[in-house]
């Protein structure tokens, strides 16, 4: 017993149901929503409910959109022969802040990871076969995470994808800009040698 109403507690639930918002931070939440004016809770609650009903993935690189296809697949400017393939919309983000990137995308909506029971049909892979095997991609760019269920997801993709006498590549990974040599530990350095370019 809280001692709220139950539409507070309720309200306390949902923001502690969100991904990294404790107990403590989802009550301060709550607070603030109902210390907002009306117009501005009615709106916040409104943005959210146009958002589930309007956003979609787009069918061709799945994608979150709210047009039929996302502007990126539907632009004349990029590279529709190159295709980066990245676990979650964010990720997209990421890239275009980047500016160096000029190729579409294909959003897989998670990664391989047995020990939390998701395979190759829990993630968008089908569709990613299906825009390779319908013709004109020269390279696929796995973009996924440098962690053990991103490394399963990108050799699981090169390997399906290998038929199809597409170039498949990896990010390359090693020691950020800026950072230390005596800080930077062994798994990062191994990484950083294999991957070195010549200059």
């Amino acid at each position: 017993m809280s001692g709220f109403p139950s539409s507070l507690d309720n309200l306390i639930d949902r923001f502690a149901s969100l991904p990294g918002v404790g107990r403590k931070s989802a009550q301060r939440l709550a607070f603030h929503v109902l210390s907002l004016p009306d117009e501005e809770a009615f709106a916040f609650a409104d943005a959210i409910s146009e958002a589930k009903r309007s956003i979609h993935r787009c069918p061709v690189c799945q994608n979150l959109t709210d047009d039929e296809q996302c502007a990126i697949c539907t632009s004349a400017k990029r590279d529709q022969s190159t295709i980066c393939v990245v676990a979650q919309p964010r990720d997209v983000l990421s890239f275009e802040r980047s500016r160096e990137y000029n190729g579409v995308y294909h959003v897989l909506h998670g990664v391989l990871s047995p020990m939390n029971h998701v395979g190759p049909d829990d993630i968008c892979i089908k569709e990613l076969v299906a825009r390779v095997s319908a013709g004109g991609v020269s390279e696929v760019i796995m973009a996924t995470n440098p962690d053990t269920e991103g490394d399963t997801t990108a050799m699981y993709l090169s390997r399906l994808l290998k038929p199809f006498e597409v170039k498949v590549t990896r990010l390359a990974y090693g020691i950020p800009v800026g950072s230390n040599l005596e800080f930077t530990d062994e798994a990062t350095l191994t990484r950083a040698l294999s991957g070195r370019i010549e200059m």
